[in-house]
This record gives structure tokens, sequence and C-alpha cells, in this order.
């Protein structure tokens, strides 16, 4: 396992990282307990060093699965989790930062995070998402500078909604944070627009998230492919978009080779390739995904060539939306969508 530095926090990670949503609950198809601990294992014992998480994933379940671990091992684990908003998901483009995180629940969601995991102090304490106009408020950032002062949080960061990475940008650039967490794969090559050099030249933290587009770049959905009920990837590749998805994934799959061998690989190795990423944290829910992330960081690159190439492979479109069937379905949830953003 390779390591880089977390932007200007003077800390040390492992470019592969665990992505926990996965072991969170029902939204991956029901994680078992059992696996998803000793994926956990597994990973550190890879070398590993990072754990990113949420309060959200299962309702803080992810969290106690996480904090069990930890607590067994002797190495020291960093541990990152996000705060969400209150009342919605996805606030609209009018919600105030006062109204999406007030000073009282980023403090209420840390107590929490902190006895789900049985830790004094959070290592990175994230908003789960952001709006850069909210940079003009300050009760959000007093908030966590005070649980920073008070020892409950070491660092702040922010996770940007999906597919938004010029969302941050007057953020990274103010100096407020420590980190930002964005969606970047051979997809959505996107960050690497303004994100990314902000993010350099300011020295903050880039944590990588969906290196494999929820599953799509590993090759293994098809068009046949069905999801259990509940499962999060059937909403994501509902209707015509699996179809459009094994398109690309077949064009993708003439460029395997010696550089990289499998579509998880290469994502990796994509992600891996900016000097802007601290870490990428990919799901990893059984002990062979573990072992085969991990070991994907090896100090190998991919070519310059080849990384040029993948950018014609770039495709940008937001699964994560709903699309309803139906013209008026459709047609209402369009409306939506505009008045969101």
């Amino acid at each position: 396992m390779r390591y880089r530095a977390l932007g200007k926090t003077g800390v040390t990670i492992s470019e592969v990282g665990f992505g926990a949503w996965g072991i969170g609950g029902s939204d991956w198809g029901g994680a078992r307990d059992e696996e998803s601990l000793s994926a956990l294992h597994t990973a550190i014992d890879a070398g590993v060093n990072i754990i990113d998480t949420a309060l959200a994933y299962g309702d803080g379940h992810s969290e106690a699965l996480i904090g069990q671990v930890v607590r067994a091992r002797r190495e020291r684990v960093f541990v990152a989790t996000k705060i969400p908003p209150l009342h919605t998901t996805f606030p609209t483009r009018w919600v105030s930062a006062e109204q999406a995180f007030p000073p009282e629940h980023i403090v209420a969601c840390t107590e929490r995070s902190l006895r789900n995991l049985k830790r004094d102090c959070i290592d990175l304490q994230q908003l789960h998402f952001w709006r850069d106009t909210w940079i003009e408020e300050d009760g959000w950032f007093e908030a966590l500078r005070k649980l920073k002062e008070a020892g409950k949080i070491r660092w702040v960061g922010v996770s940007l909604r999906h597919h938004a990475p010029e969302s941050a940008l007057r953020l990274v650039n103010s100096g407020l944070i420590d980190t930002v967490q964005v969606i970047y794969n051979i997809f959505d090559q996107s960050p690497a627009e303004a994100l990314f050099p902000a993010c350099l030249e300011h020295k903050v933290g880039v944590l990588v998230r969906c290196p494999f587009d929820e599953g799509g770049l590993t090759g293994s959905i098809t068009t046949a492919s069905a999801f259990p009920s509940g499962d999060f990837r059937s909403s994501y590749f509902a209707g015509e978009r699996k179809t459009q998805l094994v398109s690309r994934i077949n064009s993708l799959q003439k460029l395997l080779g010696t550089e990289a061998r499998t579509l998880p690989e290469l994502a990796l190795r994509f992600c891996l390739a900016h000097p802007a990423v601290s870490t990428v944290l990919a799901g990893m829910r059984s002990q062979q995904h573990a072992t085969e992330n991990c070991g994907f960081s090896d100090n190998r690159r991919l070519r310059t060539e080849l990384l040029q190439e993948l950018k014609a492979h770039a495709w940008m479109r937001n699964f994560y939306e709903r699309v309803p069937s139906g013209f008026l379905g459709r047609a209402k949830w369009l409306i939506k969508r505009l008045i969101r953003y």
C-alpha cells in the first residue's frame, strides 16, 4: 500500500480508502455484518488506514461496525464521517446553511457519531452536502470550529453533491476547510478541470468517491442484471440505463492490457493518476474485493497516452436522478429539477 498527504493536515493516508456506505444496511442489497467486519479487517491488514462513513449510512449502523473494528486494531485508523442536512437529503438552492446545517444540528449529529463509533474524537467531520453560497454564512463553520476546539473533531471537510465539483470552488479558495469529497471516475472527469487545481494550490485534501460509478465501471452489470428490493442500484440503473452503460463498458474493455487487466483496476488506477487525489474510497463489501482493490496501490501509474485515451470515455449524466415514466410524470420531474438547481 502506498500513502499520500491529506492536504495541509500533516496526516498521511492510504491511497485506497474504505468507502463504508455499502456496509450500512439495505441500500446495497442487505449487507451481512459478518462479511462487512471481515472486509474491514482485510482492508486494514492490507494497509488501509482511512475509512469514510456517514451518520446516514444505515442510520449509524455503518459507524457502529467501524467503531467495533477500529477498537480491536493496534493500527491507527483515520475515521471520516458526515453530518446529514436537516430534514432533507438535497436542499433546494433557496435553503440557507442555517436551515440545512443549524449549529445545534451539527453538534447533535457529531455527538451521535461519537457514540456510534465509541470514540472521543472524530478525525474528519464533513457536511454531507454543500452549496457555495453558504460560504457567506458563518453559523455552520463556527459550530465546527467550536467542536474542534473542544477536541470532538480534528479536521473539517465537505462532501459535494452529485456531479457538482464546481460547487466548492469558493470554499476551497477560502481556506476554511481541510478536505473535499467528490465523485471522480472515468465517466465523470469534471473535477480535474477546476476543483483539483484549486485543491492543489490551497493544499486541500481530496477524497474521491464512486471510482466504480456505483458498480458500473466494474463490468459486472449487464442488461439482464437485477437487484434486490430496496437496493439503491435498482433505481440508479433503471430503465435504459443498463443498456447505455454496457455500450460504454464494451468500448472500455478494448483498453485493457498489461497496464490494467480488469475494469476495476483501470478505474482505480485512473483515479490515482491525478496528483490532487489524496485517497480513493472504494466500496469493499467482501474480503475478495478488499484484497483486490488494495493490491492496485503499488506505485504503478497509467501511461500518459492511456490517460489521454480515457478522456474520450467521459460520460456526463446524472443517474442519481430518478426519472419517472409517462409524460406527466417526466414533466413534473423536470419542473422539480429546475426548481432545485
